[in-house]
């Protein structure tokens, strides 16, 4: 679709020109407006890259798609009703400065503008565009002190059993397949399809049975993969039949058995598919409590030092919304924050609130080499058998020593480095000194004749930190950390973060791309129109003390 043109005159009868001195000078619609509207006005040579310059039908005006879903996020609206809210809604008309009159357009145009975002990598394009707006009115600074945490997502897919699973992952590839004359040949054609395609699982079949549809459905995916792979490799390239293939190996594995390779069920690794509809949808767990499947979603905002006055909306600001896999680490996860916000002109946080997660001797270690401050507890040390934790131990490495709790030093220390990963760590052994100990029993294990002790190269980070969070000034600085988790609730209820619109994971990244985008003008909005309410306010006392004297 070709671009189309946008006259740079006001129309005569726009909702501006007739309805705009009727609205509260601090209406959201109106301030969405003066506000927002300029910017992703001026984010339209960026869309214009999306469009043929002179190619086919107009499209219909990309800044007002690009308007009406930033407004469909803030009011969490589904694609149907942000359409008539735009032909009805006196207050969107205004804010996207539309004529009066019954102008729409059909709301499957919102599904192939997005499509259109995505495929030209504009996904980000209104988040930034706000996100500029607020450096500009100097509400997003360079220098700002910023938390950050992940929550879920869920994917837009049902549960599956393994034998479903299977089975509805043979659908959509024998369906793929349907239009390949070969497979007329082959014998098991007519038996496949009546028994994936027309046939629907019972779901009263009990465990066993259940089991055995598993390994039925999996010789028959090896048969069709094999079928292929020997009469029409050019099959092995359709989606569908990829997809086949990889759900195959992530269930299937071949053992040797009595001198022969035999096909059995193998623990599926992690990041496998649970949903064929969905792959990029796996299962995660945080926690004990929570698993899910569907992704991950990593929130940044600002922290401001100054305490708000009465009344007074927050200051903070959404500064990136970096979606992961669920199986993504928080570690990589802060990773593609810096580099989102760095795309986005903001340079990395000189103060970074965490929790425990991001948290580990190597990062600690590059942001004090970096300058940076990342501030949060570190996470237990794990506990590998009998014995004190290494937090009870003094390690001081540059010295090649280290202090068991009964205060005994110990400078038998060998370097270590594991050959795959090139990983470093040292070893202290205490030797003669734990036999006579009054610690032994609490301190070596049953099968050990004196204590060891393995920590990573860069440990004595992690064993600083460890002494920080006891005190009463980390504790402190650690509280502002805690407004993350009342910024993920908004996201999660006002704009519907929890629960994906959309299948596979560069649609949901644009879909949370648009709910950080929403959330900022909500707020940027709320706190324009406190500061225009105070100033009538304070006009308002003016005035009344002036003709009082």
């Amino acid at each position: 679709m070709s671009l189309p043109e946008l006259s740079p005159q006001r129309v005569l009868y726009s909702t501006e020109q007739f309805l705009a001195a009727d609205f509260d000078p601090a209406d959201p619609y109106r301030l969405f407006s003066e506000k927002i509207y300029p910017l992703l006005l001026a984010a339209r040579p960026a869309l214009a890259q999306a469009y043929c310059q002179s190619n086919g039908r107009p499209a219909t005006e990309p800044v007002l798609m690009l308007g009406v879903s930033v407004l469909q996020f803030m009011y969490r609206l589904p694609d149907r009703a942000a359409a008539e809210h735009l032909k009805y809604h006196l207050g969107w008309k205004l804010a996207l400065q539309r004529p009066l009159g019954l102008e729409s357009f059909d709301p499957s145009g919102l599904v192939y503008f997005r499509q259109r975002l995505i495929g030209h990598e504009k996904a980000k394009l209104a988040f930034d565009a706000v996100l500029q707006g607020l450096k500009a009115a100097g509400l997003v600074k360079a220098g700002h002190k910023q938390r950050l945490d992940s929550t879920y997502v869920l994917g837009l897919v049902a549960h599956m059993s393994a034998a479903e699973r299977l089975r509805e992952t043979l659908r959509l590839a024998l369906q793929e397949l349907a239009d390949v004359k070969a497979l007329g040949a082959a014998g098991f054609w007519p038996e496949l399809w009546e028994r994936y395609v027309q046939s629907k699982l019972d779901w009263q079949l009990s465990q066993d049975e259940l089991k055995a549809k598993f390994q039925e459905a999996g010789a028959d995916m090896q048969r069709v993969l094999e079928w292929l792979k020997e009469q029409y490799p050019a099959g092995l390239e359709r989606p569908q039949v990829k997809l086949l293939a990889r759900v195959f190996a992530e269930n299937f594995q071949f053992e040797q058995q009595a001198d022969q390779e035999v096909m059995v069920a193998r623990v599926q690794p992690p990041g496998a598919v649970k949903n064929p509809h969905d792959p990029d949808a796996t299962w995660a767990r945080k926690g004990k409590d929570t698993d899910w499947v569907g992704y991950k979603v990593q929130v940044a905002e600002t922290v401001s030092d100054h305490p708000l006055q009465e009344g007074e909306p927050t200051r903070s600001f959404v500064t990136a919304m970096a979606t992961q896999p669920a199986t993504g680490s928080d570690e990589a996860g802060m990773k593609q924050v810096r580099q989102e916000q760095s795309d986005s002109g903001l340079p990395p946080a000189p103060v970074l609130l965490v929790d425990s997660a991001y948290v580990s001797a190597e990062v600690l270690r590059q942001e004090s080499v970096a300058g940076r401050e990342l501030i949060g507890p570190a996470q237990d040390p794990a506990n590998k058998g009998p014995g004190f934790k290494s937090d009870r131990f003094d390690v001081r490495l540059p010295e090649r020593l280290a202090i068991c709790p009964a205060g005994k030093p110990s400078s038998n220390c060998s370097c270590l480095e594991e050959a795959a990963s090139g990983k470093v760590s040292f070893r202290f052994e205490w030797g003669r000194q734990c036999h006579d100990c009054p610690l032994n029993s609490q301190c070596v294990g049953k099968n050990q004749k004196h204590r060891t002790l393995n920590v990573g190269e860069h440990h004595e980070h992690l064993q600083e930190r460890r002494r920080q969070q006891k005190t009463d000034a980390f504790q402190q600085r650690m509280r502002q950390r805690n407004a993350i988790e009342g910024t993920q609730s908004e996201l999660v209820r006002a704009h519907g973060l929890r629960q994906a619109r959309y299948r596979g994971l560069p649609k949901v990244r644009l879909q949370n791309y648009l709910i950080g985008a929403a959330c900022n003008v909500k707020r940027w909005l709320a706190h324009v129109g406190w500061e225009i309410r105070r100033g009538l306010a304070a006009e308002a006392d003016t005035g009344t003390a002036a003709t009082t004297s």
